[in-house]
Parts: C-alpha cells; sequence; structure tokens
C-alpha cells in the first residue's frame, strides 16, 4: 500500500486510499494543493461553502499534473439545488467532471431526496463519476435508498478511534459504501491522549501518523487536513508500518463517541 494505492467502489470506479482536506484552508490554498500533490496526494476533498475551490483549482493547474491522475471530492449543501450547485462547483474547479459529488448534510427535515435526484442527475449527464452523501446516519441512507433505489457509494462522516461506530461500519459493509473519515486527527484535540502516545512510540511515529494508519487498516478512507508542508509530509509517511493487532484492540477501545465538533451525526 501507498498513497496512489486505490481501492473499488460500488460502481466499478476506484477512488485513493487517503487524500487531504481543505476545510478552513484558506491561507495559501493553492499553494498547499500543489505541495500535496508534489508529495504524491492523490486525492483533494473540497466543497462549495469551504472558500476553497478557486484556490485548488490554481493548485491544480500550478502542480501539472493531469486530470486522470487525482482525484476530486466536492459538496452541495442542504439548502442548494443540487444539480446547478454541481455546475457552479464545476465552473470554480475549472473542471469538466468531478469524481464524487456528496451531499454535505442532510437538511432539516427529510433526507434529502430531491437533493439526492439532483446529484443523480449530474451523474447521468458525466458532471460527476459518483455521488454519496456526508453526516448521514443509517435511516437516513435508508430513506433516499427507498425513495430513489441508488445507493450511496461514500458517506463521510467523522471517524476517528476516539470516536466511531462499529454499526456504521457493519451498515457501510454490508452496502459497500465507503466510509471517509473526516478529522481523523481529531482536528490535533486528542493527539496528546496517553495510550495513544505509548503506541506512537512503539513505532517511532507521531499520533497522528498513527490514527491515519488505523483508519486505513480499518478499510476507512481518512482525508486529514494540513495547510503546512510539514504537516503535509507527516500526515502522508504512514505506509512504512503496520500496528499490531494488540495495539488496533488499544485503539479500538478509546471509542467513546467523541467528536471534536461536540456531537456524531450518526449516532
Amino acid at each position: 500500500m501507498d498513497p496512489r494505492t486505490e481501492i473499488a467502489l460500488r460502481t466499478g470506479n476506484r477512488m485513493p486510499v487517503m487524500g487531504v482536506g481543505t476545510w478552513q484552508l484558506t491561507n495559501d490554498t493553492a499553494g498547499a494543493i500543489e505541495a500535496a500533490l508534489e508529495l504524491g496526494y492523490r486525492m483533494i476533498d473540497t466543497s462549495g461553502d469551504y472558500g476553497t475551490q478557486l484556490g485548488i483549482a490554481e493548485g491544480i493547474k500550478r502542480s501539472g499534473i493531469e486530470r486522470g491522475e487525482f482525484y476530486l471530492v466536492t459538496k452541495v449543501e442542504e439548502v442548494d439545488d443540487a444539480y446547478q450547485a454541481t455546475r457552479k462547483n464545476l465552473d470554480e474547479l475549472q473542471l469538466d467532471h468531478v469524481d464524487l459529488m456528496l451531499i454535505h448534510r442532510p437538511p432539516k427535515t427529510g433526507a434529502g431526496e430531491d437533493l439526492w435526484r439532483g446529484l443523480m442527475r449530474a451523474k447521468e449527464e458525466g458532471l460527476t463519476r459518483d455521488i454519496g452523501v456526508s453526516n448521514y446516519s443509517t435511516d437516513l441512507i435508508d430513506a433516499l435508498i427507498e425513495a430513489t433505489g441508488v445507493v450511496p457509494t461514500v458517506n463521510q462522516i467523522e471517524w476517528s478511534p476516539f470516536g466511531y461506530s462499529e454499526d456504521m461500519l457493519r451498515y457501510a459493509t454490508e452496502r459497500h459504501i465507503v466510509i471517509q473519515a473526516y478529522s481523523p486527527l481529531t482536528r490535533t484535540k486528542r493527539l496528546r491522549d496517553e495510550a495513544l502516545a505509548e503506541i506512537a512510540a512503539r513505532y517511532n511515529k507521531s499520533p497522528a501518523q498513527v490514527l491515519i494508519r488505523w483508519n486505513l487498516r480499518r478499510a476507512t478512507v481518512p482525508i486529514p487536513k494540513a495547510n503546512q508542508r510539514r504537516h503535509l509530509e507527516e500526515n502522508i509517511d504512514v505506509f512504512d508500518f503496520e500496528i499490531s493487532e494488540g495495539d488496533m484492540e488499544i485503539l479500538n477501545d478509546l471509542n467513546e463517541h467523541y467528536s471534536s465538533l461536540g456531537t456524531l451525526p450518526y449516532f
């Protein structure tokens, strides 16, 4: 496994095993994306409300990387016309298609069936290769499937050893839905945990690297954010060690349904 390793999606398309997040990455977005692509990252995650898409477009342009060599994820908001928002995102990104378009979060009422149908149309027209959701519970995903017959390719949710759900992982596995892990580093809030630090020391790795490797080991797809080159380098340097079964058990037992945002949306 390396940064360019890919996993198969339910649609037959493929996705890199990790990416770089861009939430709040508004300080020299272009430079950060150029550096990430240079270092070997091959998936970029953004959203229409992050304010980063213009910078991402510039970073991609500076990198000189071909369109087929990177994977782009973006999102529409719960108050959007999903089809029109898809087109707006593409304009900002200066792309003719993205690889994955997500509903950023469910609306206040319902599961967002109309949003989902808008993304289905975008996919049919080739504006996105795959569609999925973010911040969705199993019940809400079931509602989308019941209404349309279309199963999301991905559910992007907050996910770390400190906060995750075996039930959600089981549900996703059974339906061939990939879990993308946002805030896999707990937004740095749990990096000083004693058990985590002890494990990191055993492998001569940082706590952040252990958290990323935990995701990779569990077949979830981490998208850590980094706005400094040294953090980009650190986060991608996770393919030269394996966490033992015993240490995986310790990490799994850290679960307390913790959220750096206050609550996990899938409980």
